[in-house]
């Protein structure tokens, strides 16, 4: 049990360390994880009658919490990855593709 406590102490201290930005968009993938497992236990509980909105809803999150971590990771300074890439480029991609999987998801449902 220390050990895990060890962990999550050391992971609280390190992401202090964390630029506000990062944090704004780490807060935003856990409101899409958040929204995608509030839809599957609503679905779970009440039924899928819509199965498409359902789909839809849920995919938008999921698909919504995978490019804000791919902005995440595009924007830290400490990703050795992606040192040459400009902010508002990534921005800029982060924003397309975001309206890429709003158009796609809007015409899946309807």
């Amino acid at each position: 049990m220390e050990a895990v406590q060890g962990i999550f102490r050391t992971f609280a201290q390190e992401y202090k360390k964390t630029p506000p930005k990062i944090k704004i968009l780490d807060a935003f993938a856990v409101y899409a994880l958040t929204t995608a497992a509030l839809q599957f236990i609503y679905m779970r509980l009440v039924g899928s009658f819509p199965f498409n909105a359902f789909l839809a809803g849920f995919l938008v999150c999921i698909g919504f919490f995978v490019l804000t971590v791919c902005l995440r990771l595009q924007l830290d300074k400490q990703s050795s990855d992606f040192k040459d890439l400009a902010p508002e480029r990534a921005l800029a991609d982060y924003v397309l593709c975001n309206c890429a999987l709003f158009l796609g998801v809007w015409n899946f449902i309807g």
